[in-house]
């Protein structure tokens, strides 16, 4: 492998992934939240107010992800992952603080926006700096810190709460800690790493990339030489420019070149990659663990244990997800998660079904989070980073976050209503069809990037 300035590199790549680290502490914390912020505001009787609570913030990833992609491509990278902070630190203190609902989903919905935005660039901005060889690795620390800020706003939720004896009331639960201030505190909690990437941002170097397509071929020049040495700047300078040159004599980049006919099979691509991270089904364990669970005969207590549990394997999957996807592949590893994710969701629907109950379930639910850990989850986001070309990657990686967020927001919805209508075991048979079928289209659509330049990937994918 070549020689790089590992200790650059990792820096900045990090920091960018703190956006993922903040999208997936402000995704997930409102779940342990929600029992107690619905009885302080007196919602806890109106599925339609507890749905609009719940679903503010995807509201805002919409709006976020709509616009981060022409924000970026017009004023640079670094300049959004800053507004990104912004909004996150805004959204942990406001949440908390207000005492008004109306007030209180403002601040979600802020929230949302910065999520929206950092789960659009942080991606794209760590593909923009990293060798193509190491590339799958860096862009997979975004999904490793996203795991992370799972993980932690499930272990902030536990420790900050109080226990709550089954023989609590709604009204004892409202006068104790958790219900006047510990929901309070769990969004709190989210400040400090917020501040943290709001300070460390404006140390990282703007994408070399973006500094080459608006005229600061000089500035890109010390950022690549940073990062690999002269050499490694002048070659990378050489492909960006021939790249830059062959989309100028095409056509300008933007949402009209995105959408024109010469890009439509890559952005179909994106697009079926992206949804199909949120319909594989995986995402509602995470949103719905207690009537996963419940529904395989575990009390409420056991319940908290077992999210605990899937928030390790998704870590620790993450992990070898950072080791397998420059060695193994992208291709493969998206087989490997639709065709695995298939058959699990197949045999745990089986198991519903037969009303199996008890630690064999606990097994497969784990195994379902650790194999979209090591697969879906993570490789997603690098093929979305890799597949477009430089001057609408911006555009592209908005569109297709987008279309995630649309998919996310689906699949929340339906769950409840799916398992109401068909019970838990036509619910994830449902997820095992969806999954085969998207082994199919990755057998015959998903391309192999690992290694590969982005430019080169262009001219492949492209080209033919």
């Amino acid at each position: 492998m070549k020689r790089y300035n590992q200790r650059f590199i990792y820096f900045i790549c990090l920091v960018s992934a703190m956006g993922g680290l903040l999208f997936g502490y402000d995704w997930v914390v409102i779940g342990g939240a929600k029992p107690f912020y619905e009885l302080f505001f007196g919602i806890s009787e109106s599925p339609v107010m507890q749905g609009v609570a719940m679903s503010t913030a995807l509201v805002g990833c919409l709006l976020g992800a709509m616009v981060a992609g022409a924000l970026a491509d017009k004023y640079g990278r670094k300049p959004l992952l800053i507004v990104a902070a912004v909004l996150f630190t805004v959204s942990a203190i406001a949440t908390g603080m207000f005492s008004d609902f109306t007030l209180f989903n403002i601040a979600r919905f802020v929230g949302g926006v910065g999520i929206g935005v950092a789960s659009a660039l942080s991606p794209m901005y760590i593909a923009e700096v990293s060798p193509s060889d190491i590339r799958g690795k860096l862009v997979s620390l975004n999904q490793m810190t996203i795991v992370l800020g799972i993980l932690a706003a499930q272990i902030a939720n536990w420790l900050i709460a109080d226990p709550v004896p089954e023989a609590f009331t709604p009204t004892d639960i409202l006068a104790s800690w958790n219900g006047l201030m510990g929901w309070r505190w769990m969004f709190w909690a989210e400040a400090l790493p917020a501040t943290l990437f709001l300070l460390l941002a404006f140390f990282i170097p703007e994408s070399p990339r973006w500094q080459t397509l608006h005229g600061f071929a000089d500035k890109a020049r010390e950022t690549l030489g940073k990062i690999g040495g002269a050499d490694y700047a002048d070659g990378e300078m050489a492909a960006i420019g021939h790249a830059a040159q062959m989309d100028r004599e095409r056509e300008r980049g933007g949402l009209r070149t995105l959408f024109s006919r010469r890009y439509a099979p890559v952005l179909v691509l994106g697009i079926f990659i992206a949804v199909f991270q949120q319909w594989c089904g995986t995402n509602v364990i995470f949103n719905y663990a207690q009537e996963i669970f419940s529904a395989a005969g575990y009390a409420v207590g056991d319940v908290l244990f077992n999210i605990v549990i899937t928030g390790i394997a998704n870590v620790v999957f993450t992990i070898v997800a950072l080791y397998t996807v420059d060695r193994w592949g992208r291709r493969s590893l998206m087989l490997f998660g639709a065709g695995g994710l298939g058959i699990i969701y197949l045999i745990l629907g089986t198991c519903y079904h037969f009303h199996v109950t008890g630690f064999f379930m606990v097994i497969l639910v784990v195994a379902a989070i650790s194999c979209y850990a090591m697969s879906l989850g993570p490789v997603t986001w690098v093929l979305l980073s890799e597949i477009f070309p430089n001057r609408v990657r911006g555009v592209a990686m908005a569109t297709c976050t987008f279309a995630l967020w649309v998919g996310c927001c689906t699949l929340t919805f339906s769950f409840p209503s799916l398992n109401a209508t068909l019970g838990s075991s036509g619910t994830f048979w449902i997820y095992s069809a969806i999954c085969l079928c998207g082994f199919v289209f990755f057998m015959r659509r998903c391309p192999e990037t690992k290694g590969k330049s982005l430019e080169q990937l262009e001219r492949e994918l492209l080209e033919g």
